[in-house]
């Protein structure tokens, strides 16, 4: 074992004491459940039958992205089940939610242990995966090291390494090495994160495709949707989606600005966590504005909706004839900008998408999206896609083009994976 991971596994059994302690302030702050804090420590495994694949989403945009994966497995293998582990609580609820009622009877959900190597192996021992499925970045030494040593394979898939993460690995060469090492695949989402993958010591690592670029459009229930529009009549919509701080302030300037050409504007806010609602409607104010999580509508006299509620963006994107990505105007990287595409909703990208750089690139050379850097840009493009139809219907014929790309990945990725597991008896 290298010096680097006789470090991780001293770091995981020095801190397994006070962990409990940082769980239980975590559950009282709400990012945690309860009742659920056993499975952070690898506990209440409860193991069905048959061949099992572990699959892992750290936060809400990983595990949503599994979602394909995990159809074409099961499509693959009906027998198969999957155990699916995510970080957070808002994951856990949006993924229970976009689970197609079929597919959520071959789902078991659990909270992914922490890189504590006597809880990782309790874990694994309990479970027996026959293989695990990491997404995005997901590198945990000790979680890591025993898959290994249990010769269980693992797969990496649409793996990203910024050129950041890429230089600080280069001060743990040997620990990046074997973690990479011991991925039996790694897929890439691009050819730059392949590169970088490969250099630190995944040497096969390739792209095959961007596995965000295949998922289904977020639903909405008709009822709602129908309520909306009803409301909103034939005023023009912006959209704000999934906002972090920051992005809320800007959507407001760029409302008050794009008001001047479009004085009936309504612009929806729905912040990416519903716990900030009241944070952002002290934001709003003083403009008279509705919010979703009291059960309102927007009426004529309201300039914003606020949408604070979770699992309803799917609403949104078919209301808008216009919507801002979240996390691109500020420096999180951007959420996924094919969720409207898939919903011929024209889009507007910020300036940070580097965890999607691949897909915005693709929207915005192929005009199917609009970069804007600040509120003004933004009050520009809004105004420009809101009053000339023309350009927001090319919009949304490019970008729906573009999310068709990658209909194949899920397959693709399937099938090499579920070549690791036993075949099932010829019947």
């Amino acid at each position: 074992m290298s010096l680097a991971a006789t470090a991780g596994r001293v770091a995981g059994q020095a801190l397994a004491p006070v962990l409990p302690f940082w769980l239980k302030l975590r559950a009282r702050r709400g990012k945690e459940i309860p009742e659920r804090l056993a499975e952070r420590r690898g506990l209440d495994a409860a193991r069905p039958e048959g061949p099992l694949i572990w699959l892992h989403g750290a936060s809400v945009g990983e595990s949503l992205s599994l979602i394909p994966l995990m159809a074409a497995l099961v499509d693959a293998r009906p027998e198969l089940r999957l155990l699916v582990t995510t970080g957070t609580v808002t994951s856990a609820a949006l993924l229970a939610q976009r689970l197609a009622p079929a597919l959520r009877e071959r789902v078991i959900h659990r909270f992914v242990p922490l890189d504590v190597p006597r809880w990782a192996a309790t874990f694994l021992d309990g479970w027996r995966p026959d293989a695990a499925v990491f997404v995005e970045s997901e590198l945990w030494p000790n979680i890591l090291a025993a898959l290994a040593e249990r010769n269980i394979p693992a797969a990496l898939v649409n793996a990203r390494l910024s050129p950041r993460s890429a230089r600080a690995w280069r001060w743990a060469p040997g620990l990046a090495r074997r973690m990479l090492g011991s991925y039996r695949l790694v897929v890439a989402q691009s050819e730059e994160d392949a590169a970088r993958l490969r250099a630190l010591g995944a040497v096969d690592a390739a792209c095959w495709g961007h596995l965000k670029a295949a998922a289904e459009p977020p639903p909405a229930d008709p009822a709602a949707l129908a309520a909306l529009r009803r409301a909103v009549g034939r005023r023009p919509v912006f959209l704000a989606a999934s906002t972090h701080p920051g992005e809320e302030a800007a959507a407001l300037a760029a409302h008050r600005l794009a008001r001047a050409s479009l004085p009936d504007l309504l612009t929806v806010i729905v912040p990416r966590h519903p716990q900030r609602g009241e944070e952002v409607a002290e934001l709003i104010a003083p403009l008279p504005f509705a919010r979703r999580s009291q059960g309102a509508l927007p009426a004529p006299e309201h300039d914003i909706y606020l949408a604070d509620t979770l699992g309803e963006l799917g609403l949104f994107f078919r209301l808008a004839g216009v919507a801002l990505v979240g996390a691109t105007l500020v420096p999180k990287g951007g959420h996924n900008p094919l969720e409207p595409a898939r919903l011929r909703c024209p889009i507007l990208l910020g300036p940070h998408t580097g965890h999607v750089e691949a897909m915005a690139a693709a929207l915005v050379d192929g005009g199917g999206a609009l970069r804007v850097t600040d509120a003004a840009t933004l009050a520009e493009a809004i105004t420009i896609v809101l009053t000339d139809s023309g350009r927001a219907k090319a919009m949304a014929d490019a970008a729906a083009k573009i999310a068709t790309d990658a209909s194949q990945l899920p397959a693709r990725l399937a099938a090499a994976i579920l070549d690791w597991l036993p075949q099932p008896p010829f019947r």
